[in-house]
């Protein structure tokens, strides 16, 4: 795979998130009953830097969760040695039922992922909504799924590929897109 662009930098990242948390606020009337719930990996990663810049603009602390789908994907991948899949587990600090709960993820690309954060939640309990934040909304959606929140839209052919690396997993904050 051969990187063809550099679509956002750190500055467009960290734009973007504070974007997004002033978005979630405004929707919300405030952060009252919600949660941020990060689907692992880098999901994680932006739900607690979504959870500082809600810190910072409301006063008041905002509840992270961490989310692993593994189990709830429908094309499943083995990945240990024998041959069960690997499960990371999921930690979320609180009951979720009656929660607005903003589930949060890097790229939204089949929602197939989605479909499977949306499983996992509904097995931990009954949130009053779910809302989906993304930092990158790519297109090419398979099943009816569609963000609430959205860092940038980056139209992409199926011969590219999206990255998302961030500085807490890959020492950097960028997101380019590869010609597969």
């Amino acid at each position: 795979m051969a990187q063809k662009a550099i679509v956002l930098d750190e500055q467009a990242i960290r734009r973007a998130l504070t974007r997004i948390a002033h978005e979630i606020i405004e929707k919300n009337k405030g952060i009252e009953d919600c949660v941020l719930v990060g689907i692992k990996t880098r999901g994680i990663y932006l739900a607690k830097r979504l959870a500082e810049k809600i810190t910072q603009i409301e006063d008041s602390a905002i509840a992270v969760g961490e989310l692993d789908i593994t189990l709830y994907r429908d094309d499943l991948t083995k990945k240990t040695k024998d041959s069960e899949p690997l499960v990371k587990g999921s930690n979320i600090p609180l009951d979720i039922t009656n929660k607005k709960v903003i589930l949060v993820d890097d790229v939204l690309f089949t929602g197939r992922t989605v479909r499977a954060g949306l499983d996992a939640l509904m097995d931990i309990g009954r949130p009053a909504q779910i809302q989906l934040a993304v930092l990158v909304d790519r297109g090419h959606r398979e099943l009816p799924i569609r963000a609430d929140f959205v860092g940038k839209n980056i139209p992409t052919a199926s011969s590219e590929k999206i990255v998302v690396e961030l500085e807490e997993k890959d020492d950097i904050d960028q997101v380019s897109i590869f010609e597969k």
